[in-house]
């Protein structure tokens, strides 16, 4: 782990110096440190490439975490933001307001795309309870599937019928190419809050990923643990779609990854799954440019190639087993 964020300095450089526009090195040094606005690379340095590269690092950090407090609270190894209806709620929320409140300042969307998050959050698990064994990890992951497949669909429709398809699309397949600066330094203050409260809550995490029993016997105080750890994942899931709209399977792989190296300890998954989410999310945004160069590959597609097989490896090695 401690090469982690040298890799992270690394890949960050040469997602800044390489591109579909090729960009001298000199040229990429003065549009650092001698900006000339009317310069056209100078402006994608400044405008794209820099702001790309730093939100793949916090979303793939802020999506990571999410994913880390879902599997522990929920003890259920396949909880993540993308297959418990998190990220559709997000994008749901987001549609409905384009359509209908058109205009909203960026800090205005972040806050409903937090909402969205906890509405997406909220339906999932409130169907698990009320179904019998509905909490399962194989059974939560399809009333997940299901109830994202509803929400997107629904949003959608309503894009459709509104002609507002072309912008609702940006949410629902990742606009990283197209980051908004503003919205990035509006954005990272939220997701920060998030980061702050699962580093606060994850002893109790750790404790809670034990049982329910065990966790009580301990003097833990169970049901505001998980109201905590669930604003922390709204936080940082609707901060993340806000930003760059929905990305999947960064929540449900890294936490898997980063448990093996480092054990079951939440105190250091957390901070852990904080770097190795960002590597893993930026390695993608790299190879997503690279492989069908010199056009770009959505970066859905390359978190997809390596989740749905890691996906159904969990299923088939750990069956219906709810412990995390």
């Amino acid at each position: 782990m401690l090469i982690t964020p040298v890799l992270i300095i690394g890949i960050t450089v040469i997602s800044v110096l390489y591109g579909t526009k090729e960009i001298s090195i000199e040229t990429i040094w003065q549009a650092l440190f001698d900006f000339d606005e009317r310069n056209a690379d100078h402006q994608i340095i400044r405008t794209s490439r820099i702001p790309r590269a730093i939100a793949v690092l916090f979303v793939g950090a802020f999506l990571a975490v999410a994913g880390a407090i879902m599997q522990g609270i929920t003890r259920n190894y396949l909880a993540s933001p993308s297959l418990m209806g998190v990220n559709d709620g997000s994008a749901f929320v987001i549609t409905v307001a384009i359509v209908f409140v058109p205009g909203l300042a960026n800090y205005q969307m972040i806050l409903l795309s937090i909402i969205g998050s906890a509405l997406g959050a909220g339906l999932v698990f409130g169907f698990g309870a009320a179904i019998k064994n509905g909490l399962s990890p194989v059974r939560l992951a399809i009333i997940g599937t299901v109830i994202g497949t509803f929400l997107s669909s629904v949003a959608s429709a309503i894009a459709m019928y509104f002609q507002v398809s072309q912008t609702v699309a940006a949410w629902y397949n990742t606009k990283i190419h197209i980051v908004n600066t503003d919205m990035l330094l509006l954005s990272i203050p939220f997701g920060l809050v998030g980061m702050l409260i699962a580093l606060f809550c994850a002893r109790a995490i750790t404790v809670t990923s034990l049982g329910d029993d065990i966790a009580v016997g301990l003097g833990q105080k169970t049901k505001l643990i998980r109201y905590l750890s669930m604003i922390a994942v709204v936080l940082l899931t609707g901060t993340a779609v806000a930003l760059v709209g929905k990305i999947a399977f960064v929540g449900l792989v890294i936490p898997h990854i980063v448990r093996f190296l480092v054990g079951v300890d939440y105190r250091s998954i957390i901070p852990c799954s904080i770097l190795v989410g960002a590597f893993f999310l930026s390695l993608c945004d790299l190879v997503s440019r690279f492989i069908n160069y010199p056009f770009e590959t959505p970066i859905g597609v390359v978190t997809a190639f390596v989740g749905i097989p890691f996906f159904l490896y969990l299923i088939r090695s750990r069956g219906g087993d709810r412990h995390a």
